[in-house]
């Protein structure tokens, strides 16, 4: 009986092995003839793991990480955005705001106290007026 020596693979080749084993989807794909190992690994060798090629082979776990992504995405807009804001402009908004706020407080407490007049006078329907 003969023994075959293994030889040890490329490490590029090992690190392709790994890259399929985390996309088991490739895997189907060239099973199912749509694609050869060799145009696979020519692609990973070309554009990296990291590509955007790689997307339909991501598995469902590779979804959550997406959301995590796109929640990451927003969150570093959104830091940006803060970094943009000048602290001026800020307070002459909310000075503004507090403005109106009071304006619509003062009017708001006209109609109360109308509102109340008129109670007043329904509740004693012989009031009389000196003239």
């Amino acid at each position: 009986m003969r023994t075959a020596m293994v030889k040890p693979l490329h490490p590029s080749v090992e690190q392709f092995k790994q890259f399929v084993k985390k996309h088991p989807k490739i895997i189907q794909e060239v099973r199912s003839g749509k694609k050869t190992w060799k145009q696979v690994y020519e692609d990973w060798y070309l554009f990296g793991e990291d590509d955007d090629i790689w997307e339909p082979y991501r598995e469902t776990n590779g979804a959550a990480k997406e959301e995590e992504k796109g929640t990451n995405k927003w969150l570093d807009k959104l830091a940006s955005m803060f970094g943009q804001i000048d602290a001026a402009d800020v307070q002459k908004h909310l000075a503004n705001v507090q403005q109106a706020i009071a304006a619509i407080q003062s009017i708001l407490s006209e109609f109360q106290g109308a509102g109340q007049e008129q109670r007043n006078k329904e509740a004693h329907p012989f009031s009389f007026r000196k003239d």
